[in-house]
């Protein structure tokens, strides 16, 4: 086996950013996000909590982004939510 890189692959942290316009589904710290582009708004990302109490989620604007900063979007969205709630802590 080479231990030689191949052309093409890189580790996901420096991968190409997500450009797809489907969502992707993501698992993070055991909750279930899906993960969408705004149509006509290539910058802008809905991210719909799944696994949560309520029907909720965020939004988040910037450049393009990997999904590393989207696995971070979610853990400092989850880090603020109220247990004993489901909502953003006040």
């Amino acid at each position: 086996m080479s231990t030689e890189p191949e052309p093409g692959l890189a580790p996901e942290h420096v991968g190409p950013r997500h450009t797809k316009d489907e969502p992707i589904m993501m698992t993070v710290d055991g909750q279930e996000f899906r993960v969408r582009r705004r149509l006509g708004r290539p910058a802008v990302y809905d991210f719909d909590w799944l696994s949560g109490p309520h029907d909720y989620g965020f939004t988040s604007s910037g450049p393009a982004m990997t999904r590393a900063e989207m696995e971070e979007a979610i853990r400092a969205f989850l880090r603020d939510i109220d247990p004993v709630t489901g909502y953003l802590r006040e």
